[in-house]
C-alpha cells in the first residue's frame, strides 16, 4: 500500500515498557468507510486520493497498518468518579507519532481496534453510533476554537458488538498532540519506580513544554503549566455550553485538548448544573462543576510529582498545596475575561462582574436557551421572543447597552468581538441523536451535512436555521452514555 505520506517517529516507546504493550490491530473481515477529514489529511500532510476506497478500508481499520506504525497500547490509571483504579487502552491502538513536514508530532491512534491487557473483560471494540459521536463532536469543537484532539476517519468493520442491543462496529482514528494524561502519571507514581516516573516527567516536558527544561524547579513548573492550559480547556468549554460528562482523572490530557467523547453534550437552556451523563447522577461533572473538578484532578497530577519538587515531602505539599490553590484565581479571571468578550465589553469596570452574574441568574430563572441568548445579544437590537419580553431582562438590556457606550472602543467593535466568540450553531443533542439515528440505518447524507454546517459556527445564514432551534418538549429526560 502506498505511503500516503506518513512519517512516524514513536519517541514514547523509548519510555520503560511497563508504559505500553505492543500488539497488532484486531483483523476485520468486511471494512468499508464511512468518512475521511480531507480537510485535516492536508494539514497533516497526508494525501489518500490514490487509494481505492477499499484501500482506504483496509487502512483506517487497521487491516493493512501504514509503514513505519508501531502499534501498542498505553497504559495509565485515573480517579474514576472519585475512586482510583488501574487502566489502560482497552479498545485503542496508538499506531505512533506523525511528524508533519513543519515538525509537529502528532499522536494517530485507532479507537474500537480490538482487546488489549488493559481491556478488563470488554471486547475492545466501538459501536458506529459513539464513534461518529466523537467525530461530530471533536470537530465542532475544532470549529469553535476549543483545544481538541481531532477526527481522521470512521470505518465499518462489518462486526456487529453488544452494548444495549446489537449494534453495527467501527473504528474511529483520532489524532492528538499526545495521549499523555494524568491518569499516566498517576500509574508511574503508583506502579513504577522513581526513575520511571522521571523519565515521564521529563519525556513530557520535552515535547510539550520545552520552554521549561531549563527551569530551576521543573516538577512545579510543569504543574503551573498544566494548570495553565486545563483553566484555557474548562473557560473555553464554559463558553460554548459543553459538558465533558466524564473528567475522570485518565481523561485529562496535560496538554490542555479535550479528550474522549462519551457522555458529552451541549447545554440548551441555562442551568449551572445541568447533566447528561447516565452514569453521574450526583452530579459530579455537571456543566458549573468542572472548573473544581479540573483543579481536584491538577491536585491528583501535583501528588505524583511532589518527591521531585522537594526532597523534603512535607516541603513539597506545601508548595503543590500552594500552586494548586492559584488555580481558582486563574481561572476566575480568564472566566470573567471571557465572559466579558461574549458582551462585547472592552476595559474594565466595576459593575461588570455583576452584569454578567445577573445576566446568567436571569437565564436559569427564564430558562432561556444558552448559545441563542448570546447569539441575539450581537444582532444589535433588542432580542425578540416570550423570554426577552420580562421587564428584569428589560432592565439588564438597558443596563448592559450602557455599559457598551463606556468601552474605549465603538459599538460596531463590540457586536464584531461578540460575533467571534458567541457560536450561531452548536452540534445540539437532538440533531446530533437524529443524525446518528439515520447513520445506523446506513444513511450518512444527515450527517455530512451536519458536519458542513458546524464548520461555520460564527455564520448567520439561512441553512443554519434549523439547527438553531430547541428540541421538542418532551416529559423524557435526555441522556448520553459511553459507548462502552
Amino acid at each position: 500500500m502506498k505511503n500516503c505520506g506518513f512519517s512516524f517517529e514513536t519517541s514514547y516507546l523509548n519510555l520503560p515498557e511497563q508504559f505500553y504493550t505492543k500488539l497488532r490491530t484486531d483483523i476485520v473481515d468486511s471494512p468499508e468507510m464511512v468518512i475521511l477529514n480531507h480537510t485535516l489529511a492536508e494539514t497533516m500532510g497526508l494525501d489518500f486520493s490514490e487509494l481505492t476506497d477499499s484501500e482506504k478500508s483496509e487502512l483506517f481499520s487497521g487491516n493493512k497498518l501504514p509503514v513505519g506504525s508501531t502499534p501498542f497500547a498505553q497504559a495509565y490509571a485515573g480517579h474514576q468518579f472519585g475512586y482510583f483504579s488501574i487502566l489502560g487502552d482497552g479498545r485503542a491502538h496508538l499506531l505512533g507519532e506523525h511528524i508533519t513536514a513543519g515538525g509537529l508530532r502528532l499522536d494517530i491512534q485507532f479507537k474500537g481496534s480490538g482487546r488489549t491487557p488493559y481491556s478488563r473483560g470488554g471486547d475492545g471494540k466501538a459501536a458506529l453510533g459513539p464513534m461518529l459521536r466523537e467525530y461530530i463532536i471533536s470537530e465542532a469543537l475544532y470549529h469553535l476554537d476549543v483545544p481538541t484532539t481531532r477526527s481522521l476517519a470512521v470505518v465499518k468493520t462489518g462486526e456487529q458488538v453488544i452494548r444495549q442491543s446489537v449494534l453495527s462496529g467501527a473504528i474511529l482514528t483520532r489524532v492528538a498532540s499526545s495521549h499523555l494524561r494524568v491518569g499516566t502519571f498517576e500509574y508511574a507514581a503508583n506502579q513504577l519506580d522513581k526513575k520511571a516516573l522521571e523519565l515521564l516527567m521529563n519525556y513530557t516536558i520535552e515535547r510539550h513544554y520545552p520552554e521549561i527544561l531549563e527551569n530551576t524547579n521543573k516538577a512545579l513548573s510543569l504543574i503551573k503549566a498544566v494548570m495553565e492550559k486545563q483553566a484555557e480547556l474548562i473557560v473555553h468549554w464554559m463558553r460554548v455550553g459543553f459538558i465533558h460528562g466524564v473528567m475522570n482523572t485518565d481523561n485529562m490530557t496535560v496538554t490542555g485538548e479535550t479528550i474522549d467523547y462519551g457522555p458529552c453534550a451541549f447545554m440548551d437552556r441555562y442551568d449551572p448544573m445541568t447533566v447528561f451523563s447516565s452514569i453521574d447522577r450526583m452530579g459530579r461533572y455537571a456543566y458549573a462543576n468542572q472548573a473544581n473538578i479540573a483543579q481536584w484532578n491538577l491536585a491528583r497530577f501535583a501528588e505524583t510529582l511532589l518527591q521531585f519538587i522537594d526532597n523534603d515531602l512535607n516541603k513539597a505539599a506545601n508548595l503543590a498545596e500552594e500552586t494548586i490553590n492559584q488555580f481558582s484565581e486563574i481561572y476566575s479571571r480568564k472566566w470573567i475575561s471571557m465572559m466579558k468578550t461574549k458582551l462585547g465589553l472592552f476595559g474594565s469596570y466595576s459593575e461588570d462582574q455583576q452584569l454578567v452574574i445577573d445576566l446568567l441568574d436571569w437565564m436559569k430563572k427564564s430558562k432561556a436557551d444558552y448559545t441563542n441568548t448570546f447569539f441575539l445579544l450581537s444582532q444589535l437590537e433588542m432580542p425578540n421572543g416570550k423570554h426577552y419580553e420580562q421587564n428584569e431582562f428589560k432592565e439588564w438590556y438597558l443596563r448592559w447597552y450602557k455599559r457598551l457606550n463606556k468601552n474605549t472602543k465603538s459599538l460596531k467593535e463590540s457586536y464584531r468581538l461578540m460575533r467571534t466568540v458567541n457560536p450561531v450553531v452548536i452540534p445540539r443533542n437532538h440533531n446530533v441523536e437524529s443524525v446518528l439515528e439515520a447513520a445506523n440505518t446506513n444513511d450518512f447524507k444527515p450527517f455530512v451535512d451536519f458536519l458542513a454546517v458546524l464548520k461555520k459556527p460564527y455564520i448567520d445564514r439561512p441553512s443554519i436555521k434549523p439547527f438553531q432551534s430547541l428540541p421538542i418538549p418532551s416529559n423524557k429526560i435526555y441522556q448520553t452514555f459511553c459507548g462502552t
